[in-house]
């Protein structure tokens, strides 16, 4: 098992150790299960990072507080990430991400509610998790919440039109307390976004909607921890276009669309295993 230590130092540097402690826990998951989409893992790690160990409120040993902020995996085929980050942050402990995808694992495919603290809501199908972000949202609007609502999706996933539906009501509703992130890979199952159906002018498309828009580097910490700080004088939501590299952290796996999903074989693990421990001082 990899220990998960205390990390010490500034906020972005933790938080960047996080992320790669998250990347080679996650490669560790689908190797061992022989299923998973490591690709859009690796690529989300270091937002997964920032949200729960520098921006969100949240509290493991009370997961259903009224005041924690929520988070919302829209881009839910990305379980790997996903579950090493809520068992870093506590809220199951790490031996059981060794069950990842096995019969009678509370970690399946993609998230379950029921079956997990810490997940928001059942995400899986493209397009339906950022419309349940906004409807959190809009209860908190509603009863005057302190709470915010974050919602990760994939770039692929702008091309389901719930997406823009809920966007449109989002920023029609001055959904100030909700951030979504993109996470920019460019790439998709088979493909380039713009090669299956073009996104950009991507910044531009959130604005028309109501949005404030930040594009930023996905894979700076310390970028990211400053654009996901609480924006007090906000009157609209925050589309955060985090542009990163999908298979981020593994050489042969980033920025190859292969690998949005797939397993590496014993020889290639071992690199990965290797590659992420020495860059990030595991």
């Amino acid at each position: 098992m990899l220990a998960l230590e205390k990390f010490e130092g500034s906020a972005a540097t933790e938080v960047r150790r996080r992320a790669g402690w998250i990347r080679r826990r996650a490669i560790q998951m689908i190797f061992e299960a022989g299923q998973g989409h490591p690709g859009g893992d690796l690529s989300a790690a270091d937002t997964l990072a920032a949200l729960y160990f520098g921006v969100m409120r949240h509290d493991p040993a009370n997961p259903n507080d009224p005041a924690r902020d929520r988070f919302v995996m829209s881009k839910g085929h990305c379980t790997g990430a996903f579950y090493a980050t809520l068992a870093a942050a506590g809220y199951f402990p790490e031996a059981e991400l060794s069950t990842y995808m096995q019969p009678l694992s509370r970690l399946n495919g993609h998230p379950n509610r029921t079956y997990l603290p810490g997940v928001e809501t059942n995400t899986g199908p493209l397009g339906h998790g950022m419309p349940v972000a906004v409807g959190i949202a809009v209860a908190g609007q509603i009863d005057g919440a302190p709470f915010r609502v974050f919602a990760l999706t994939g770039d692929g996933e702008l091309q389901e039109g719930s997406i823009w539906e809920a966007a449109m009501f989002a920023g029609h509703r001055g959904l100030s307390n909700l951030v979504v992130i993109v996470d920019r890979n460019g790439l998709q199952q088979g493909a380039t976004t713009e090669e299956t159906n073009t996104l950009e002018p991507l910044g531009d498309k959130w604005r028309a909607f109501g949005w404030d828009v930040a594009e930023v580097d996905g894979h700076d910490h310390a970028v990211l921890l400053e654009v996901l700080a609480p924006r007090p004088a906000a009157t609209r939501p925050l589309a955060v276009i985090a542009r990163t590299v999908k298979g981020s952290g593994v050489s042969y796996m980033a920025g190859q669309v292969g690998w949005h999903h797939g397993v590496p074989n014993a020889e290639q693990y071992a690199l990965a295993k290797a590659e992420l421990e020495q860059e990030y001082g595991l």
